[in-house]
């Protein structure tokens, strides 16, 4: 064998073992990588919870396990319409931001909404509403707190609400019922502060209609007055009454 020859075969043996040694390392690497892609997963999978000191979100769902929605967080852009049984079933229609709150078959009952901006008259106009619903029904509890061009007010509302089960809201006998002038809500407490600046305790009839009012003024004056169905004051008593 001559010396080239010699010096031929071993370069042909230094690049098979290199070769050799480069699908080793190929092997090792993927090997390394399914590892470390494994532990990722199954890290991800062991341990869901996460720490963040600031979310920028413009709306965020927080569901059960099952997928259930049970609360919304939103900006106006992104507020959800009216939720049953886990439908969106009506359009946003609330030009404001906050919170919906539903139960646990996905149903809305209750929320917090809230605006305010001064208007092009230069005049305020905010609100604040937190509610609480009945079953398939709209709010019994209401804390209501309103800014606007007829004035301010400020107030928790107890209503007489219908039945959900037998007049579901967002429903076709609900809409029926409510043109016909059957409306699903009848309020039947008020304690407040009026636009009047009274601070108010108001007691209505099943119909709607004032009968009783406590109240006094900002100068300090009382009177508690009863009222008739056609809202008609009957009688006034007052701390300068004998």
């Amino acid at each position: 064998m001559t010396e080239q020859a010699a010096r031929d075969n071993d370069l042909a043996a230094e690049v098979q073992r290199l070769r050799s040694s480069q699908r080793r390392l190929s092997l090792y690497c993927g090997g390394v990588t399914l590892l470390a892609v494994a532990g990722l997963l199954m890290g991800a999978s062991a341990h869901r919870d996460a720490s963040f000191d600031v979310i920028d979100a413009q709306r965020i769902n927080i569901r059960e396990p099952d997928g259930t929605l049970r609360l919304v967080v939103s900006n106006r852009a992104r507020f959800p319409g009216g939720f049953m049984k886990g439908e969106e079933i009506t359009a946003h229609k609330r030009p404001m931001a906050g919170m919906l709150f539903l139960n646990d078959e996905g149903t809305e009952n209750g929320g917090l909404i809230f605006n305010g901006a001064l208007g092009k008259d230069g005049r305020p106009d905010s609100g604040m509403s937190l509610t609480f619903d009945r079953y398939q029904q709209d709010q019994q509890l209401q804390l209501l707190g309103l800014d606007g061009p007829e004035g301010s007010f400020a107030g928790l509302m107890f209503n007489d609400v219908a039945d959900g089960l037998r007049r579901p809201i967002f429903s076709a006998d609900d809409e029926r019922l409510a043109k016909a002038g059957e409306e699903a809500i009848t309020r039947r407490v008020f304690l407040g502060k009026s636009g009047s600046r009274n601070a108010m305790l108001q007691l209505l009839d099943a119909k709607g209609n004032p009968r009783l009012q406590l109240q006094v003024t900002p100068k300090g004056e009382a009177t508690l007055a009863f009222l008739d169905e056609a809202g008609e004051t009957t009688r006034v008593i007052s701390a300068s009454d004998p």
